[in-house]
């Protein structure tokens, strides 16, 4: 008893430590944190709201691209506001964009208070306690005391796996050591206390190209960005060994990467459906976003497997056709966003490949960031009756090239046993 005691104890102890360095940091840094709001001008009401914090004596500030995203796609709709701790207001014009980690720099050009935040220059121990700064709900300024668990192991860019509550509205906002210096920015929230966010580094890299970065448009930014995303993606997962998979009576291909994640389903548990059916898909979990209408950076597939031993064949085309038109790309797009889908279609039978298949490949641009586009393949054999096996992928935000090399890859993997 007298142990469970002392353990209390000293839980309840560092837990008041941990309050009151998190007051005694809020308190010191109040003059540099910000909320960032994004108001329309036809309305003069707020479009989003997110956090900032200052990062330079003369007035730059670090939030998240997501909060300031739509003034970046339509700078003639809205406008950049901040409201500071003292309830002082002011408009912000933007610097430059990370798109693929959710960054942005702001300038406050007017009369910036010199008080700022420090980037560390070192990554936290995995289990530190670190304090989430940031404006929750719209409800003011908190800070949220949370522990730094490492990187999270399925993103192709790295997030930070938090836990404490990254809430709305904290989007932008600083994570901060016991010295209150900044090692991460929040960026979202999986609920549960569970949240994630961007490391220091990213800023910090940021920061270090912003003289060669605001030579350019705001748009140019994020192409050559997106381009950079897709080469690092797509070449990876080209150039990684892929093994084969059993899948039903095929096999398919596992590409060997933990960010892209599978699932499987069937209903072998209904032995009176008229068709067996099996599904295999495999997804990135993350994406870059862009604006409310775009997201990108995406690589999806799905694997369907249909067997009907008991079912004319022209009933079971007819229910095997059904699925193939359900399939689509697993971005988010809008007819300002990209051109229309121009698609080849083909009959395809690779030499030493034990299948043949009716296949379609289609291709959009996308109409502001030239050079890249949506790729979708779906590939449905044709060659066993009663029996089909439907491979689809899709692409978002790729160069014709690597989307080329992928497809090759792709369609040797998928073969009858």
């Amino acid at each position: 008893m007298h142990r469970i005691a002392v353990l209390l104890l000293s839980l309840f102890s560092s837990l008041a430590l941990a309050t009151e360095q998190a007051q005694q940091i809020f308190q010191e840094m109040a003059p540099s944190l910000y909320q960032i709001r994004l108001i329309d001008k036809a309305t003069s009401e707020k479009s989003s709201i997110g956090s900032g914090f200052q990062i330079s004596e003369n007035g730059y500030i670090a939030t998240n691209y997501h909060v300031i995203s739509g003034y970046a796609q339509y700078p003639e709709k809205y406008i950049i506001e901040y409201e500071d701790s003292l309830g002082k207001k002011g408009q912000l014009d933007l610097q430059t964009v990370d798109v693929i980690n959710d960054l942005a720099i702001v300038l406050l050009a007017e009369n910036p208070q010199p008080q700022h935040f420090i980037i560390s220059e070192l990554t936290p121990e995995k289990g530190e306690e670190i304090y989430s700064l940031g404006n929750p709900h719209d409800l003011g300024m908190i800070v949220v005391p949370g522990t730094y668990n490492g990187l999270k192991k399925e993103a192709f860019n790295d997030r930070i796996h938090f836990t404490g509550s990254v809430n709305p509205g904290m989007s932008g906002g600083p994570v901060v050591n016991r010295f209150g210096e900044v090692v991460g920015i929040n960026v979202a929230s999986s609920g549960n206390s569970i949240g994630f966010l961007i490391p220091h580094d990213k800023l910090a890299n940021l920061i270090n190209q912003f003289d060669a970065q605001v030579e350019k448009t705001i748009d140019e930014q994020i192409t050559e960005q997106l381009q950079a995303n897709q080469q690092r993606l797509i070449s990876e997962i080209i150039q990684g060994d892929w093994q084969s998979k059993a899948f039903a009576d095929a096999n398919i291909p596992d590409v060997g990467v933990n960010y892209i994640r599978c699932w499987g389903d069937s209903n072998a548990d209904k032995p009176d459906a008229l068709i067996f059916k099996a599904v295999t898909n495999c997804q990135m979990e993350e994406y870059v976003y862009i604006s409310e209408s775009l997201t990108t950076g995406q690589i999806d597939m799905e694997f369907h497997y249909f067997a009907a031993p008991e079912l004319s064949s022209s009933r079971f085309y007819q229910i095997y056709q059904a699925q193939i038109a359900r399939a689509n790309t697993g971005n988010n797009v809008s007819k300002e966003d990209v051109t229309e889908f121009e698609c080849q279609h083909d009959i395809t039978g690779l030499e030493n490949q034990s299948i043949k298949n009716k296949s379609i490949l289609c291709v959009r641009a996308y109409k502001e960031y030239q050079g890249l586009y949506d790729v979708m393949y779906i590939a449905a054999s044709v060659d066993k009756n009663n029996k089909a096996l439907v491979s689809h992928f899709t692409l978002a935000g790729v160069e014709k090239k690597l989307s080329q090399q992928f497809s090759k890859k792709f369609m040797e993997s998928v073969t009858w046993n």
